[in-house]
């Protein structure tokens, strides 16, 4: 079977087709960029995957060597993200099930991200950071659910990174800049701020927003955020570790392309004996390709499944938790 994925929680629409043997046939997606200094703009960001859905399914199709007819599911993301953005991705998904009658899932996006990671990583049982834009996470599957053991208290790391960006008058994304310009830096000490298992960014952005105003050195900032988050997000992934004895450590979601803190979390594994492993480059960000495989996984074990009649009756899910999902598709360890 293959299974057409649509991703838009956010800033980009993607389209994947996936086989029911998790090999990708095709994953394209196009990105809307919002103004120089602004974050997204929801409903600028609605009108762009409208604008750019067709194209990317006819492109998906295409690399693929498809068809519409050689398509047995259809699968979108539901939640969480912003609503104009996600009821982009519904109406195109509701469109294409009636057309080929073919049923419909909805995705968890935020377990789509560890599912692709899963399978590509190979990894069967591991502590998860999820790390992207709106989200940061820390997460294991424990009693039937991915269990969120610590998460952010304001912002995802990400758009922590995107916010220091704008403020100092460079233009979105965030991550790739920063990381490039911290290694010309050196350390300043910013704010550390890990509560229990959770944490905060929103005080180190704007202290580092601070210390750029007041003539600090732009490389030297870069280098300190990169040193200061990226070391808290270890300490809390580490300690999930040991609270649940697990042996593996996956690193998913858009900021897991940042070299450095896959070199800080790789030290940490080594150190605890764990094995680690990152989601490749190409599936690290937003993709309809893990909206895909998710999917299927969901479709196999018969969870969330609209038949093409009923596509009327689903609908999008802004604020659904990963913790709220009973992921019943994952083999349950002994």
């Amino acid at each position: 079977m293959n299974c057409l994925g649509i991703e838009s929680t956010a800033h980009t629409f993607g389209i994947g087709i996936v086989t029911d043997k998790g090999k990708i046939l095709s994953n394209v997606w196009d990105t809307y960029t919002p103004p120089a200094g602004w974050g997204i703009k929801p409903m600028d960001a609605r009108k762009h995957h409208d604008e750019v859905a067709q194209k990317l399914l006819d492109r998906a199709l295409s690399e693929a060597e498809l068809t519409l007819d050689d398509i047995g599911l259809i699968t979108f993301s539901q939640g969480p993200g912003l609503p104009p953005c996600l009821h982009a991705g519904l109406d195109f998904a509701r469109k294409l099930s009636k057309k080929t009658r073919k049923p419909l899932v909805g995705v968890n996006h935020c377990i789509a991200h560890i599912e692709i990671a899963r399978l590509t990583t190979k990894l069967r049982d591991p502590v998860v950071l999820y790390v992207s834009g709106a989200n940061t996470q820390i997460l294991s599957f424990v009693e039937g659910r991915y269990r969120c053991f610590g998460e952010t208290m304001d912002v995802g790391i990400g758009n922590a990174l995107d916010k220091f960006i704008r403020s100092v008058g460079m233009e979105f994304p965030g991550g790739p800049k920063i990381e490039k310009l911290a290694r010309k830096g050196r350390y300043l000490e910013l704010p550390y701020s890990v509560k229990g298992m959770d944490l905060s960014f929103s005080g180190i952005i704007t202290e580092a927003v601070r210390r750029h105003k007041s003539g600090g050195k732009i490389e030297d900032i870069c280098f300190s955020l990169q040193e200061t988050l990226f070391a808290m997000l270890t300490e809390v992934t580490e300690r999930a570790l040991a609270h649940t004895s697990k042996r593996e450590v996956i690193l998913t979601g858009g900021v897991a392309a940042n070299r450095r803190l896959q070199e800080m979390l790789e030290i940490m594994c080594k150190e605890r004996g764990a094995r680690f492993a990152v989601v490749p480059r190409e599936l690290a960000g937003d993709n309809g390709g893990m909206i895909a495989w998710t999917g299927i996984l969901q479709k196999k074990a018969g969870f969330n499944v609209f038949s093409s009649e009923r596509v009327s009756g689903i609908n999008i899910l802004p604020r659904q938790r990963t913790d709220e999902i009973d992921a019943v598709w994952v083999p349950r360890r002994a």
